[in-house]
């Protein structure tokens, strides 16, 4: 018989199943540490993939903005009276309450301290301050919003400001890596990072021209405003609004394109307000009924059902049953695509369109003209009304007059009562049926403007001096 020495017997004979756990756990761990151990600071001589040195470049342009509206408190006509009060021995009752709300914002123009945000950030704000990345703070002046893009320009006098440099969105791609910089639940700056999930997103509701950007990188309450970057430190888009059934992020973020916000930025610093050009048609959506009517094959576009007098479209000879296919050399699929087109189009600008008629496909090129019968500002038409939008009320509403369709807070119109939603039906005792005899009841020499209104279905008069 041969004898095997008891060391050597241990690497014959089987080991407990504890054992052998035990010692791979220990050969796990040793080769985990000489792996953390060898791992280089370097490779090739690059050092290791990194967002900070575009973040040190992005970041200083991200801003933080407070803002504070001031809102009235609506109280019992008792509590207004000086001698209930002092009856009952009742302290003063406050008249009104401060709301704040945080955002953010992208600094496009250091020079001219043009910061971009959301609208929606500093809606009503009585009070807009910028928080920068270095801690210096300062109060903005209100330059212009659009409600319909959801965009905002406020400015702020300041030093040594950083720069957000712009890229072309039209060469954005799915798949594209994306960075996100703002300020949620107004912890401070938050960086996040992701991909571009799809491009031409629509269906938000309260918004009318729509065509974000959507992306997976994490975006919270207090983002809206801040800027999605690509990794050159490009600004791409300005983050606007989450899908999120929970409250929380769910990774469906959008943004609103950086061409489309420059678009209307510019507008709104040279004009406080954004022109837009129109065609001057009602158009709906294609079904397979209306193919088979118009002959239209599996073309994809807008129907058009009406087509206004003295319009581009009626220029371009345009008719009812035409499927618009095509503006200004870019597809129309459906409605939204039309009027995101349509409601971008620079006024004066010859535009082609691309239409579909009795079963081959045409084009028209036509100047675009601002549809003052449709919508105008106030503040066109008369100083005191600076910060009113005007429209044209829509058909199928049945009644005749203006439609107020915003009033900035702070100005002579809100301070002598004019809202959001009111019908304007008579100017200094003058009837208006819509918005063209409105226009032509300007300029008024009058000291004072008695605007006579509808609010639901009370009637009311807004004297502004």
């Amino acid at each position: 018989m041969k004898l095997i020495p008891s060391h050597a017997r241990l690497l014959t004979d089987p080991l407990p199943l504890a054992v052998i756990r035990w010692l791979a756990a220990v050969m796990l761990l040793l080769t985990v540490q000489l792996l953390h151990a060898a791992l280089p600071a370097s490779v090739d001589g690059q050092p290791l993939p990194s967002l900070a040195p575009v973040l040190d470049k992005v970041t200083p342009a991200v801003v933080n903005i407070h803002s504070s509206t001031r809102v009235q408190v609506r109280t019992s006509p008792l509590f207004s009276d000086p001698f209930f009060r002092r009856f009952f021995d009742m302290p003063s009752v406050p008249r009104e309450r401060v709301q704040r709300s945080l955002g953010s914002g992208v600094i496009v123009n250091a020079e001219a301290g043009l910061v971009l945000t959301n609208n929606h950030v500093i809606d009503g704000a009585d009070d807009i301050s910028i928080t920068l990345q270095d801690g210096r703070e300062f109060n903005a002046v209100y330059i212009g919003s659009d409600r319909e893009t959801d965009l905002a320009v406020v400015r702020i006098e300041a030093d040594d400001l950083v720069e957000l440099p712009l890229f072309d969105t039209e060469l954005l791609r799915v798949g594209d890596f994306v960075v996100a910089v703002g300020n949620p639940f107004g912890l401070g700056q938050t960086v996040t990072s992701g991909i571009v999930s799809a491009l031409g997103r629509s269906g938000l509701r309260g918004l009318e021209y729509q065509n974000f950007i959507q992306t997976d990188a994490s975006i919270n309450p207090g983002n809206s405003g801040g800027a999605l970057v690509n990794l050159r430190g490009e600004l791409i888009g300005i983050n606007t609004a989450i899908f999120t059934p929970s409250g929380g992020n769910v990774g469906i973020g959008f943004a609103i394109p950086a061409s489309t916000a420059l678009d209307v930025m510019n507008q709104l610093v040279e004009y406080g307000e954004v022109r837009r050009g129109s065609l001057g048609v009602e158009v709906q959506a294609i079904s397979s009924e209306l193919r088979r009517a118009l002959d239209a094959g599996e073309v994809d576009g807008a129907v058009v059902t009406r087509v206004l007098p003295d319009s581009a479209a009626a220029e371009a000879g345009l008719q009812p049953g035409d499927v618009i296919v095509g503006l200004d050399r870019r597809p129309v699929g459906n409605v939204q695509d039309l009027r995101n087109i349509e409601g971008l189009l620079g006024v004066g600008r010859d535009v082609r369109i691309d239409y579909w008629r009795e079963g081959r496909s045409r084009r028209v090129t036509v100047e675009i003209n601002e549809d003052l019968d449709a919508r105008i500002s106030g503040q066109r038409l008369d100083d005191r009304l600076d910060g009113v939008a005007l429209a044209r009320v829509p058909e199928r509403a049945g009644v005749s007059g203006v439609l107020v369709e915003d009033v900035r807070r702070n100005t002579r119109a809100w301070q002598s009562g004019l809202r959001p939603g009111d019908l304007i039906v008579a100017v200094n005792r003058e009837a208006v049926r819509n918005l063209r005899q409105l226009r032509h009841r300007f300029p008024i020499s009058e000291n004072r403007l008695a605007l006579e209104i509808r609010r639901r279905g009370r009637a009311y008069l807004a004297v502004i001096d």
